[in-house]
């Protein structure tokens, strides 16, 4: 399940390669309480009514001259597209305006004024598809042929008057690496569209998408200065946001937004449809652990979505919206001379007509680094040296200008320590506090929190209202890093499971969540979640042969799949091979669904076979491809006989491992050249025969 990157977890995720994604198990079934939240999907009145969909319109009405498109999975696209859009202003003079890209149309691109910018910041998301904001956009462009308003056709250069520049967030672990700015910038230039300077690429995968982004940023501000006649100036921070303290109220104000994500949710009316701007507040069922060792815990929880109009088939992913940690939000919250201020309320306006607040106001500054603000991401090197101009001292603030401008001295003194915004702030002032930082510096320079998502481990068949994951909560100290990595979610996560076991004081690796949520409204154990469709399906035909590969975390979606074959074979229904190969580090200590496999196996019969790999169980480490290759021979029988690949879990080594074993299988049992097997797998690719649900 890949995205675009960045947020506290799926940093941490980068930096050990897969820290969590969905899981399940079995768990005690506990009394929960009559839900308060649960209610019947109705229209969602906040929707963008009266909002015009024309850019071109709202462009000249608001005297702008270049737009800024984000397509975005988990926010650090939106945050690239701010952050030039400010450049641009601060520094050339620019009137910019960033857009959300699914909140216009593009029938009228082709009346774009010839002397102004469209940027493109585009991630790709999964399997080279555009991320959910972009969907309507992509599938625009990529028509047959695009209607644009004034009716000219795809061979008459309808886009002649466009001059854009793009950039892509990408993984080269994916086959389709940065396929989505690509295939845009192919679009556009096929429509006649001019392109100033190189269509920029960012890679996750290598760990070096902040510098790709300031690199290609540069050369890109050259080109377009030539080519619109810009003369640069000296940049002064200009905020975005107005943050003004209102004594007139106080945290007890039922007009004030202590974390709840829109009007309904403060009034207590929320109701659907529930989806990434829209979280339904979830009761869990059900929660245990399933391994515990050292520092490792592994979580099954089930969740209750009965009632509110959610639904999910087997293979989707469930978002969970995290809330920051208490031990954290103290450390930033103090560090800016805020603690003792943190439930003053306050109202943050856009000093902009065309920016927007990113959350609801009047709100507190603890609300708002405890639910709104990724105060656990890695902090950028551009946003490093914009805090230089408010350092409490002159040491301080020439420490802050050495290593905004040095990236080898940032990469080593702060990227490769995973140090977050307060952590950096403490480093560089022990004993200091940042008040003269504006707030609206921290708003508009850190990433939202972003909802976290995990591979759905129950099937839709066998329980329609119930969500079941599995993630696995890590505390992890780095080589040469005094301080410990701790997942914002998984850990949110644990201290729910223990508090609905009865702990008063839930603290998981020493951290301390609002379990209750705001104004108690999590209470009696819920969380806020929404669900996201996936392309990750079984065959329509259950009697077709499937081979899935699993190791540690992956194996979440596949208990999902045999739970759904294995009440269909229970049904009477015929079905097919189902071959899972799955892989842990030794069979004592986290083989996960250990006593759930058998209970499976006796209602599938022989149509069920599971192989494992414990790697620290002998004197060679065993993985999930190793045990591929050696059972080769049923492998190449069952793709001959039309089976489908499943592969989840980590795209840098074992997915791009089990691919190249697939092929060498195919080749060595059919008397082929390997380019041909890979040549064979490939086409199983394209033809949705062999699918893919990992993350790096």
């Amino acid at each position: 399940m890949g995205i675009e990157y960045d947020t506290a977890d799926i940093v941490i995720l980068t930096a050990i390669f897969a820290v969590t994604i969905a899981y399940f198990t079995k768990g005690t079934l506990w009394g929960k309480p009559k839900d308060l939240f649960a209610d019947v999907a109705h229209t969602n009145g906040s929707a963008k009514t009266g909002k015009t969909r024309d850019f071109v319109k709202k462009m000249a009405e608001t005297d702008r001259n270049a737009i800024f498109f984000y397509g975005s999975q988990t926010g650090t696209a939106e945050d690239y597209a701010s952050r030039l859009a400010k450049e641009g202003h601060a520094r050339f003079g620019l009137r910019t305006i960033v857009a959300d890209i699914e909140d216009y149309d593009f029938e009228n691109l082709d009346t774009f004024p010839s002397d102004h910018l469209a940027v493109f910041l585009l991630a790709t998301y999964g399997e080279g598809e555009p991320t959910d904001n972009a969907v309507e956009f992509y599938e625009f462009l990529s028509g047959d042929e695009p209607q644009f308003s004034e009716g000219a056709s795809a061979d008459e250069k309808p886009l002649q008057n466009l001059k854009y520049v793009t950039f892509g967030l990408g993984n080269n672990t994916y086959e389709h690496y940065n396929a989505m700015v690509r295939r845009v910038d192919g679009f556009l230039t096929k429509l006649g569209a001019t392109r100033y300077g190189s269509a920029g690429e960012g890679d996750d995968g290598a760990g070096t998408m902040e510098e790709d982004f300031l690199a290609w940023k540069e050369e890109m501000w050259q080109v377009v200065c030539k080519e619109m006649g810009l003369e640069e100036r000296e940049a002064v921070y200009e905020p975005v946001f107005k943050i003004t303290e209102d004594e007139s109220l106080s945290p007890e104000s039922d007009t004030v937004y202590l974390g709840e994500p829109n009007k309904n949710h403060l009034e207590g009316k929320a109701k659907g449809p529930y989806n990434s701007h829209n979280p339904f507040i979830a009761p869990i069922a059900k929660s245990s652990e399933l391994f515990s060792v050292k520092d490792r815990n592994c979580l099954h929880m089930e969740i209750d979505i009965s009632g509110s109009g959610l639904s999910y088939t087997t293979g989707d992913h469930i978002a969970i919206w995290p809330t920051n940690s208490g031990k954290e939000t103290d450390r930033i919250l103090n560090a800016l001379g805020l603690g003792e201020k943190r439930h003053t309320v306050i109202r943050v306006e856009a000093l902009d007509s065309t920016s927007k607040v990113p959350f609801p106001s009047p709100t507190t500054y603890d609300a708002v680094i405890r639910y709104h603000v990724e105060i656990n991401g890695l902090v950028s090197r551009q946003f490093v040296a914009s805090l230089a101009p408010f350092a409490p001292s002159d040491k301080a603030k020439a420490e802050l200008v050495r290593l905004g401008g040095d990236k080898d001295a940032f990469a080593e003194e702060i990227s490769s320590r995973y140090l977050n915004i307060a952590q950096v702030l403490e480093m560089l002032a022990p004993g200091q506090t940042w008040s003269a930082i504006p707030f609206s510096l921290i708003i508009e320079g850190i990433n939202r929190v972003q909802p976290r998502y995990y591979s759905i481990s129950s099937s839709s068949f066998v329980q329609k209202d119930h969500i079941a994951i599995t993630a696995v909560v890590e505390s992890i100290r780095l080589p040469g890093s005094k301080h410990i990595l701790k997942g914002v979610t998984t850990n949110y996560l644990l201290a729910l499971k223990q508090t609905q076991h009865g702990d008063p004081n839930p603290d998981p690796h020493g951290l301390t969540y609002d379990i209750t949520g705001p104004r108690n409204k999590y209470d009696g154990i819920h969380v806020p979640i929404h669900v996201r469709h996936s392309n990750f399906k079984m065959p329509s035909n259950p009697e077709k042969p499937i081979i899935m590969i699993g190791p540690g975390t992956g194996v979440a979606p596949f208990r999902a799949f045999v739970q759904e074959r294995a009440a269909l074979a229970a049904e009477g229904k015929k079905v097919g091979k189902t071959l899972l190969f799955f892989g842990c580090r030794n069979s004592t200590e986290d083989f996960l669904y250990k006593d759930e496999w058998p209970e499976y196996a006796s209602k599938l019969g022989d149509s069920f076979k599971l192989v494992t790999a414990f790697s620290r169980e002998g004197p060679k480490k065993v993985y999930v491809q190793h045990r591929l290759q050696e059972h080769a021979d049923e492998v190449n029988e069952l793709l001959k006989a039309g089976a489908y690949i499943y592969v989840c879990g980590d795209a840098a080594h074992m997915a791009r491992d089990v691919n190249a074993t697939f092929g060498r299988i195919i080749a060595e049992k059919r008397g082929q050249t390997e380019a041909q097997g890979e040549e064979v797998v490939k086409r199983m690719r394209s033809s949705n025969q062999y699918q893919e649900d990992v993350w790096s």
